[in-house]
């Protein structure tokens, strides 16, 4: 691989990486304990402020899901792994890799 298309990888990955961190900073009050105070908030408001902090959780679970295999792509890139596979070895594809900068598995292993 080239040093131009190993810069622009991680370009696109700490961007990507930059971009779902600075989504989690902006959910946090979303993900915070909703407050069951009877008195200011009505039943059905609990439910749909539970049901939303439910919600921003899950998001916060996938993102940060996303930030570690992003970290892991990075790292191949380090060591000059980046676009083998980590099963089987075999290299990924590299419309693949467009679609998923930080795919770790060829479309067989992937299954």
């Amino acid at each position: 691989m080239r040093d131009r298309e190993t810069e622009d990888i991680r370009e696109t990955l700490l961007a990507l990486k930059a971009e779902l961190e600075a989504l989690s900073e902006m959910s946090g009050e979303a993900r915070a304990t909703v407050a069951l105070d009877q008195q200011s908030v009505g039943r059905l408001s609990r439910m749909d402020a539970l049901q939303g902090q439910a919600m921003a959780q899950a998001s916060e679970r996938q993102r940060r899901s996303t930030i570690h295999k992003i970290d892991a792509a990075l790292s191949r890139l380090d060591s000059g792994d980046y676009g083998y596979c980590v099963e089987c070895d075999e290299q990924i594809a590299e419309k693949r890799l467009e679609v998923d900068p930080a795919a770790a598995f060829c479309i067989k292993c992937a299954r």
